[in-house]
């Protein structure tokens, strides 16, 4: 279990600590935890999401088990950066929606006395690295990969599987849209994706076929 810094008045400076996983495994959760023990510590705490996340809320971090926090949406990592002054502790949540500037804004903080504590996706719905997340753990001093349930095998899940046929990357979504799955379940299931893709290409083409054939039977009326 991740313990608290100790906070040293001397030397100045903050520091990063990322939580990442996949989806549904308690990441939004372990951020509020984290966050209220410092609200409770009577420390100044601000807490930013990308503006893009609605799911839940406009104007709170909400975790899938319904815990919440008041939070500030915003568009850009900029915007964190001009409304984190004089505070003591600020989170972030969803922060691979968030550009690249993030990394920069968060070792800003962090060199300016900010405990930054981060929470977000760590890879993608193909497995990929998503956004910023490597870089902000690479420059971190702390990262607690959390884990959810494969809901095929039971077993530690880290990878987010997308159910429905989408392609885009930035796709919110829940549980209708969304499965946790491990290495081998994950696997499996993006092989029978792969399938399915190729039958959809093949039904679409035939379809399109079909339709230019019905227009060059037609009959010219004129």
């Amino acid at each position: 279990m991740f313990l608290e810094n100790t906070f040293n008045q001397e030397e100045k400076f903050g520091w990063i600590e990322v939580i990442c996983g996949s989806m549904f495994s308690g990441k939004t959760e372990e951020l509020i935890r984290r966050l209220r023990r410092a609200q409770f510590a009577k420390q100044k705490v601000e807490i930013f999401k990308p503006v893009v996340d609605t799911r839940y809320s406009d104007e709170l971090v909400v975790s899938h088990d319904e815990n919440e926090i008041l939070c500030t949406p915003v568009p850009s990592s900029a915007n964190i950066r001009l409304l984190a002054n004089g505070i003591d502790v600020v989170g972030i949540d969803e922060a691979q929606f968030f550009d690249e500037e993030i990394v920069h804004v968060c070792n800003d903080l962090a060199n300016k006395g900010v405990r930054v504590i981060v929470a977000g996706l760590d890879m993608d719905f193909k497995g990929q690295p998503f956004g910023p997340m490597p870089a902000l753990m690479a420059t971190a001093e702390y990262v607690t990969k959390v884990h959810a349930v494969c809901t095929k095998t039971g077993n530690l899940a880290h990878f987010s599987h997308r159910t429905i046929p989408d392609e885009r990357l930035v796709l919110l979504g829940e549980v209708s849209e969304y499965e946790p799955l491990s290495r081998a379940a994950y696997f499996k299931e993006m092989q029978k994706d792969k399938e399915a893709k190729i039958q959809r290409e093949e039904r679409s083409r035939k379809e399109k076929k079909e339709k230019e054939q019905k227009i060059t039977d037609t009959p010219n009326e004129s």
